[in-house]
């Protein structure tokens, strides 16, 4: 029992004798920090863009619902659109909408509007949504497909 004890102070002193790691061992830990990190910021990265698209979703939504406003208090004869860029009646319902692709977020979106049709005394909406900065856009979208998997990427033309 005694050699047992005293084994255990012997190995207890060793480990407290170690005083700290190895060039290696701290090598190895930046370099596992260094990979954790590249993988949080490629992934952050994805949120924010997809935030942004939410965004976007939100106000063609939005714009869909004071197309509806518009509507309840003026009745369309046939077809109507409803623009919410400048100074449009569209304003009359809802603030400026900006743009969230925008870094500044002082832009607003290059095309906003509603195109509203009247068939037999049924009003359909289609959102008319274009950001410039990325160029994604909701061309004649109607109001049941407002998700940002719909969220259509433009196509520019190659630049010679």
């Amino acid at each position: 029992m005694l050699e047992k004890m005293k084994m255990i102070w012997q190995d207890a002193k060793q480990l407290k004798d170690e005083r700290g790691l190895t060039l290696v061992e701290l090598l190895v830990v930046v370099v596992i920090l260094g990979i954790i990190a590249a993988i949080a910021v490629v992934a952050i990265g994805g949120i924010i863009e997809n935030s942004k698209k939410d965004a976007m979703v939100a106000d063609a939504k939005q714009m869909v619902s004071a197309a509806k406003l518009h509507t309840a208090s003026n009745p369309v004869a046939d077809t109507e659109t409803l623009d919410f860029t400048g100074s449009g009646d569209g304003l009359n319902y809802i603030s400026a909408l900006k743009d969230p692709f925008d870094d500044d977020n002082s832009t607003a979106y290059s095309e906003a509007s509603v195109d509203i049709e009247n068939t037999n005394g049924k009003y359909t909406y289609k959102v008319n949504l274009t950001s410039d900065e990325t160029k994604y856009s909701f061309v004649e979208s109607g109001e049941s497909v407002l998700n940002k998997d719909e969220l259509e990427k433009t196509k520019t033309a190659p630049t010679p």
